[in-house]
C-alpha cells in the first residue's frame, strides 16, 4: 500500500477578514490594505503564536470571522483578495483533482506485489478477487464517509474517523484506532525499508559494474536475449540474494570485495541508517512533502515499463483449472487469502478518506468521485498484475518464479528496471520521514501531549522503528508477506469492523435496524476476521 501524504502538511489556515472599507483603491491593479487592516491581521495571527502550528486548540474564534461571502485572504505582500464561494470546512478542489488525489494516495508499494498475489491465488481467481475486494472495500469506505452524518445533534464537520470511533466506542475506540493506525504506519515503514534496501543494492550493483566495465551474470535461471527475465528464488526457495559470477578479465579481487561489502540483506540495510535516521529526527519534515509528485511519476513509469516488457515478451498463458504443471499454476489455488491480505492494504484509504473528500468543492459528488477513484485504482492494479503474470515467459520459466517484488524478476543491469528502481528509491526516501512524522505525532502526542517532547523521546521511538525495518530486511525481506500481515491486521479494524459496527449501532439507535442489514454487516466483519486468521495459516 502506498500512500500520498501532502495533505497532512498544508494546514487549513483560518482565512483573514478585511472589512470592505479597509481595502484601499479597489480599482487599482494591486488592492492595498490600510494599517488598520494590517493590525487586525497581526492580532488574529497572535492566536497561532500561542501554541505549536500543529495544535488547533488555540485558533481565531468563529466570531472574529465574518460571513463566508465577506471573507478575504491576506497576503504577506500586503494585498487582500476576496475569496469567492468559500465555505468553512470545505476546499476548492474540483472532482477531477479529488479523484486524482485519492488515486495517488491509494497507489503505493502494494502494486509491486499484485502479480505475485495473482500467482498465489491463480490467474482467474486473482482477477475475481481484485474486483470483489475493490467493491467490498469501496462499500466500507462509503460507510466511513457517511459515518459522521449519522451522529445526531453534534457538529461533526471537523471530525475524522478516529473521532467517530471514540464517539461510539469511548476510550476503547480511541486506543484501538491508535493501535491499528500504528500497525499500518509501522508496517508501511518496514516495507519501505526492505524495498529501499533492495533498490539501493541493485542500483549500487548496476553503477559499480558500469563504472568498472564488468560483465556480470547472476547464478539463477533466466531467459536469453535482450529482454532477460530471471528466477532469483529458483535455487534456494528464499528471497533473491546477490550471488553472481564475473566474466571479465578485470580486478577479480576488487569485485569479490565489493560483493562482500555490498550485500542485499547483510550490509545494505544498515547503510540506510546513516541517511534516514537523522531525517526522522527533524521536527517538521514538510520539506519532503514537496516531492509527493514522485509517487505519481513512479506509478506511471511502472505502467509504461510493464507495457513495454509485455510487448517484447508476448503472452504466455495456459489454463489448468485445478492441476499444476512445471510451468503454469492452477486457475484457483488454496493460497488465495495471501492476495486478499495484500489487497486489503492496496485498497486501504479508510483512515484518511474524510480529509481528502473534505477538500472537494462539490460535496454532493463525494460518493461518485470516491467510486471513480476506486475504479481507477482497481483498473491500475488489474492492468499491472494481469500483464506481468500473462507476459511472464513460461516456458522456459515457471509462473512460480514471479517474485513478491516483480522488479526482482529483471536483472540489475536492465536499464528500464534500473530507472524504475532509482525513481522508487528516491520517492521512498522522501516519503519515509513523512511516515515517521505521522507515527511520532500519533503516538507521542497521545502519551505525552506533545509530538516532540524531547530529542531523547523521539530518538528512542525512531531507533525502534528503524530497528524493525533493519531486522525485517535482514531476516525476512518478503514484502508480500509483510504487506499481507499488516494489511489484514489494520484492515480488520478500519476496513471491516469499525465501519460495519458503527453503521449497525447508528441504525439501532435510530430504530431503523433490519435483520438483512444486521446479517450483511456481521458477515463483512467475519470476512475481515477470516482474512486475518488465514494469513497465519497459509
Amino acid at each position: 500500500q502506498g500512500f500520498s501524504f501532502s495533505y497532512f502538511f498544508f494546514p487549513s489556515f483560518r482565512p483573514f477578514h478585511v472589512e470592505p472599507t479597509n481595502i484601499v483603491s479597489v480599482n487599482d491593479d494591486m488592492q492595498r490594505v490600510t494599517d488598520e487592516a494590517s493590525a487586525m491581521n497581526k492580532r488574529i495571527h497572535y492566536y497561532s503564536r500561542l501554541t505549536s502550528p500543529a495544535d488547533r486548540a488555540l485558533i481565531a474564534p468563529d466570531h472574529v470571522l465574518p460571513a463566508p461571502d465577506e471573507i478575504y485572504v491576506y497576503s504577506p505582500l500586503g494585498t487582500a483578495f476576496k475569496v469567492d464561494s468559500c465555505t468553512d470546512g470545505y476546499g476548492k478542489n474540483s472532482s477531477i483533482v479529488t479523484i486524482f488525489m485519492i488515486w495517488n494516495t491509494m497507489m503505493g508499494t502494494s502494486i509491486l506485489s499484485i502479480p505475485w498475489g495473482i500467482k498465489q491465488a491463480g490467474f482467474t481467481s486473482g482477477i475475481i478477487l481484485i474486483l470483489l475486494m475493490g467493491i467490498l472495500t469501496l462499500y466500507c469506505c462509503y460507510r466511513v464517509v457517511k459515518s459522521r452524518k449519522m451522529i445526531p445533534l453534534i457538529d461533526t464537520s471537523n471530525w475524522e474517523f478516529p473521532d467517530v470511533c471514540k464517539y461510539y466506542f469511548g476510550s476503547f475506540g480511541q486506543w484501538s484506532s491508535l493501535l491499528f493506525s500504528m500497525v499500518s504506519l509501522v508496517g508501511a515503514m518496514v516495507v519501505y525499508w526492505v524495498l529501499m534496501s533492495n533498490f539501493l543494492f541493485n542500483t549500487g550493483k548496476f553503477i559499480y559494474n558500469f563504472v568498472h566495465d564488468i560483465n556480470v551474470t547472476d547464478i539463477v535461471p533466466g531467459t536469453n536475449g535482450s529482454n532477460k527475465v530471471i528466477c532469483p528464488s529458483a535455487a534456494s526457495g528464499h528471497p533473491p540474494q546477490n550471488r553472481s559470477v564475473m566474466f571479465s578479465s578485470g580486478n577479480n579481487t576488487g569485485f569479490q570485495l565489493f560483493e562482500e561489502w555490498w550485500n542485499k540483506s547483510q550490509t545494505v540495510p544498515f547503510y540506510l541508517i546513516a541517511v534516514l535516521l537523522p531525517l526522522l529526527n527533524l521536527k517538521s519534515p514538510s520539506f519532503f512533502a514537496k516531492f509527493n509528485v514522485l509517487g505519481t511519476v513512479s506509478v506511471v513509469y511502472l505502467v509504461f515499463l510493464v507495457t513495454v516488457k509485455a510487448a517484447h515478451l508476448g503472452i504466455h498463458l495456459e489454463y489448468n483449472w485445478f492441476t499444476e504443471n512445471d510451468f503454469f499454476v492452477p486457475e484457483f489455488r488454496i493460497l488465495f487469502p495471501q492476495l486478499t491480505g495484500v489487497l486489503t492494504l492496496a485498497f486501504f484509504i479508510h483512515n484518511c478518506v474524510i480529509t481528502l473528500l473534505q477538500n472537494n468543492r462539490n460535496q454532493e459528488n463525494n460518493v461518485r468521485d470516491l467510486s471513480i477513484a476506486y475504479f481507477l485504482v482497481g483498473l491500475t492494479y488489474l492492468y499491472v498484475g494481469v500483464i506481468i503474470f500473462a507476459s511472464f515467459p513460461s516456458p522456459p520459466l515457471s509462473k512460480e518464479c514471479i517474485e513478491q517484488n516483480f522488479l526482482d524478476n529483471f536483472p540489475s543491469d536492465d536499464i528500464m528496471s534500473f530507472v524504475a528502481r532509482i525513481f522508487l528509491l528516491f520517492q521512498m526516501m522522501t516519503v519515509y520521514p513523512l511516515l515517521g512524522y505521522l507515527a511520532r505525532v500519533q503516538l507521542l502526542r497521545q502519551f505525552f501531549g506533545n509530538a516532540y517532547p524531547s530529542v531523547f523521546h523521539v530518538l528512542i521511538l525512531n531507533v525502534a522503528i528503524v530497528g524493525a525495518g533493519v531486522a525485517m530486511a535482514r531476516f525476512y525481506p518478503n514484502i508480500g508477506g509483510i504487506i499481507r500481515y499488516s494489511g489484514a491486521t489494520c484492515g480488520l479494524a478500519f476496513v471491516f469492523m469499525y465501519p460495519s459496527l458503527i453503521y449497525v449501532i447508528s441504525l439501532h439507535r435510530a430504530g431503523q435496524l433490519t435483520w438483512p442489514a444486521l446479517i450483511i454487516h456481521i458477515f463483512i466483519i467475519l470476512l475481515g476476521l477470516a482474512n486475518l486468521i488465514a494469513q497465519f495459516l497459509l
